[in-house]
């Protein structure tokens, strides 16, 4: 039994050295650096030793998007709990932002390489889960009204689209922390509207927003099927 719980370890730690160095190649390099080949000779293991562990590079790209997942989950909570509960929102949005920007490789991995990691399903992995629901409990602080999952996915859009844009320099990149800042104030205002808007009432009772269809006088109905008559008559 001991042997086998050593030979169980092994393997792990095999497998370990290996997603840990592709991660490495991949971000100093590309992920274009990351073969098979090129990660038998860094880490001096025959190539079918490294299929013996991920059968695929897709196998292996999905390992480590599922670490970069489970370390964006800490990173947002860790965030969210030092931070005022008013703050909680920036807070997460900043480190979200810095997980990114530090770890550009993982990242294509967790949201454009691995593509058989699915959101929002019965089968989501674990890790996904708690990293949105971390962003989840973030923008719960700020929500009001308004329904706090539609406003999740729309932060978890901005930031990753903030992200992309940044890194793609399609931006001023000496602007990044005040888009960012900025990206937090809008989202923290749209609670305040939503919530001033759910107790206004209009002139005519009415909650403020809604439109009533308009009023018609029976002498104005009476002037509007005449002149509808009159139309019917002449076509």
């Amino acid at each position: 039994m001991a042997l086998k719980d050593r030979r169980l370890r092994d393997r792990a730690a095999r497998g370990r050295l290996i997603s840990a160095t592709a991660r490495v190649l991949a971000e100093r390099e590309g992920w274009e650096a990351v073969t098979t080949r090129r990660l038998s000779t860094e880490i001096e293991y025959s190539q079918p030793v490294i299929y013996q562990h991920f059968a695929s590079m897709e196998d292996l790209v999905e390992t480590i998007a599922l670490e970069g997942f489970g370390e964006l989950a800490d990173a947002l909570g860790e965030a969210r709990r030092q931070a005022a509960p008013d703050e909680a929102v920036g807070a997460v949005a900043r480190a979200y932002s810095t997980y990114a920007t530090e770890n550009p490789a993982v990242y294509d991995a967790m949201f454009t390489r691995a593509g058989r990691l699915h959101f929002a399903a019965q089968d989501t992995a674990a890790p996904l889960s708690t990293a949105y629901a971390e962003l989840r409990a973030a923008a719960a602080t700020i929500a009001g009204e308004r329904d706090v999952d539609t406003l999740t996915e729309v932060l978890w859009a901005a930031l990753h689209g903030l992200t992309t844009l940044n890194r793609n320099n399609r931006l001023r990149p000496s602007h990044s922390s005040e888009r960012l800042d900025l990206l937090v104030a809008q989202f923290r205002a749209g609670d305040r509207v939503a919530s001033s808007s759910a107790g206004m009432v209009g002139a005519d009772g009415e909650p403020a927003g809604r439109r009533r269809p308009p009023r018609v006088s029976p002498r104005g109905a009476a002037r509007r099927d005449v002149a509808a008559g009159s139309t019917r008559h002449t076509s």
